[in-house]
């Protein structure tokens, strides 16, 4: 008695299977500006506000949506290059640095999107916490390897920073779900 074993074709998981979302044009344009205008102008009134980093949370929010890595290249890239021409010509920033983070960023936002369930609070918990890591980490070394600043780093303050990143994010998350579109 013989049983023949049928190879395996395809995948668990589909592209098919996975939801993958779509967005209003007004949603598109209008969340990112919002949360880059909320980080320029609240700080100066809340002093916890600098820690948390509300453009990287849309651009992980909208890759992880759309599960494409170009697209969430793409929204890394103009999230981060519209927060660095609002940092101002007047503070030591070039610009860049966060288009260049945010790109890494929604470039594994949306890989890892396709992946995991990131509609899951415990995993957008998460990503947002080593994504942040990860965020500084390029932030720093672009700055500080390559340009050359005198940027410092502090594990302690970017795990805190972390820690409140992914809590916030957690509700923010929550938030823009409302803006989703199969």
């Amino acid at each position: 008695m013989s049983t023949r074993v049928m190879p395996f074709r395809g995948s668990l998981t589909s592209r098919e299977q996975v939801s993958v979302y779509q967005f209003s044009w007004a949603a598109i344009v209008f969340i990112p500006l919002v949360a880059i205008l909320i980080q320029i102008f609240i700080p100066v009134k809340v002093l916890f506000l600098p820690i948390v980093d509300l453009p990287f949370m849309v651009t992980i929010f909208f890759a992880t949506a759309r599960r494409n890595p170009i697209s969430g290249c793409l929204t890394g890239c103009v999230i981060g290059l519209v927060q660095d021409l609002f940092a101002g010509p007047g503070s030591n920033h070039p610009l860049g640095m966060y288009g260049i983070a945010l790109t890494i960023i929604g470039y594994l936002a949306s890989s890892l999107g396709v992946k995991i369930d990131v509609d899951n609070p415990g995993s957008r918990f998460l990503i947002t916490f080593f994504f942040f890591a990860i965020h500084q980490g390029v932030y720093y070394g672009v700055g500080h390897g390559l340009l050359r600043q005198g940027l410092q780093w502090s594990w302690s303050h970017t795990a805190i920073s972390a820690l409140a990143n992914a809590v916030i994010g957690i509700f923010v998350y929550k938030l823009l779900d409302r803006f989703k579109q199969r």
